[in-house]
């Protein structure tokens, strides 16, 4: 019933909707990873399409409500245009005054870290300047240059060629949203900038949900804590706007690993320490990704939110993505935020709270988003899918870690470990 990993879970993860869990040893296929080594080559063998769309939502078991997910959840009625289930086009996003819902409360100023400047056009190579062609000689009666006495010329000096940069990345092509009704959620086709978060634990293959963050790096991806803990936590990947249909639209971003072979995640120590409920105000995780198989690091294909910290918890506006246990497609809605402060001591603490219908299993880190731009597909995120017990305990109204000074020193912490030297 709640989205936190328990080991009566784990016998209830073996009846998913979608069959029975893949076991390491069961899904085989693919070779074992050397320690220290995961690139987007190996993470690409190793999460075939066939795994991905098998894998089970992180936690196991019937989770942040009591019925499993449908293979795909309904979308709502829409009565100011008739009924088409092919979907061929998808309606623009209705004004903004339209699906706004004040709040009487206004946030405090939020500290936001600046966006990096958009990476520069590749510029085109110079046209090379032809040789100018060899005189011939003017007579076929010349005299004979005379023999120069013989000279010792040194070699010049062997050296290795830099390569020719990469020209910069397409960057993907965001779809306008569906038409929204505040509260309501409903099955799209997803932005470039968020998506599922693979891994194994326990000899089990399972996903939850990312974005992608602004960083100097432009390699770091957010979740929530509770999908990335766990010592176990192996073979991660995370895909950007994955569809069952289109499992690999931006390529696959491996989360690295260290030399020791553990994968370069930053959680707070407390919240592995102090456990998930004790720490469910504390339920973030940062992790560094690779570039794809094409050398392009995440952020220049896919763009970032930028992660602002301190802005409240009433938001009149947030934009909520997730990807739902058993469905082929994400899960767009928005709705305004409203504080909510537990009663319950063993889960203390204050977290956002946004009721937005059919959020179940899998949607663990999923970006609550404010601002977004529909040019750019981003916005600032200001949550994450988890916290009070790790997301909630209805698939209908979510939870989130309070993004404050914990948080922001956390980010810091991940940008300082996640230094690329490209």
């Amino acid at each position: 019933m709640r989205r936190t990993l328990t080991m009566t879970a784990v016998v209830a993860a073996l009846l998913v909707p979608a069959g029975p869990l893949p076991l390491a040893e069961a899904v085989g296929g693919a070779a074992p990873v050397a320690v220290g080594r995961w690139s987007a080559r190996e993470a690409q063998s190793f999460w075939t399409a066939e795994r991905m769309a098998s894998a089970a939502p992180l936690p196991p078991g019937p989770l942040h409500g009591a019925d499993p997910a449908p293979p795909e959840l309904p979308e709502p009625p829409e009565p100011a245009e008739p009924a088409d289930p092919a979907e061929p086009v998808e309606p623009a996003e209705p004004a903004e005054p339209a699906e706004e819902v004040p709040v009487a409360t206004p946030a405090p100023a939020a500290t936001g870290l600046p966006l990096p400047s958009a990476p520069p056009a590749a510029t085109p190579a110079p046209t090379p300047t032809p040789a100018p062609a060899a005189t011939p000689a003017a007579t076929a009666t010349a005299a004979p240059a005379p023999t120069p006495t013989p000279t010792r010329t040194p070699a010049p000096p062997t050296s290795t060629p830099t390569p020719a940069p990469l020209p910069a990345p397409a960057r993907a092509a965001v779809a306008p949203l569906p038409a929204l009704t505040p509260g309501i959620g409903r099955n799209f086709e997803g932005i470039p900038v968020a998506g599922r978060m693979f891994l194994v634990k326990g000899g089990g293959a399972y996903f939850c949900t990312a974005s992608v963050v602004s960083s100097p790096g432009r390699n770091l991806v957010i979740s929530a804590g509770h999908c990335l803990l766990g010592s176990d936590t192996q073979q991660v990947a995370f895909v950007p706007q994955y569809t069952r249909a289109k499992p690999q639209p931006h390529g696959m971003f491996p989360v690295l690993r260290d030399a020791g072979g553990h994968s370069k995640i930053w959680i707070d120590p407390r919240y592995r320490s102090q456990g998930v409920d004790r720490a469910a105000a504390l339920d973030v995780a940062f992790a560094q990704v690779g570039p794809n198989a094409r050398g392009f690091l995440v952020e220049a294909v896919v763009g970032g939110n930028r992660l602002v910290t301190g802005a409240g918890y009433a938001q009149a506006r947030v934009t909520l993505i997730g990807h739902p246990a058993s469905a082929a497609r994400p899960r767009v809605c928005v709705n305004r935020t409203t504080k909510f402060t537990s009663a319950d001591a063993r889960i203390p603490g204050s977290f956002l709270r946004i009721n937005c219908t059919g959020y179940p299993g899998g949607t663990s880190g999923g970006p609550f988003l404010t601002r977004y731009d529909a040019r750019t597909g981003t916005g600032d995120v200001v949550g994450v899918i988890g916290g009070w017990k790790t997301g909630g305990d209805k698939a209908d109204t979510s939870y989130s870690s309070y993004f404050g000074a914990d948080i922001r020193k956390l980010y810091e912490k991940a940008v300082a470990g996640a230094k690329v030297g490209r």
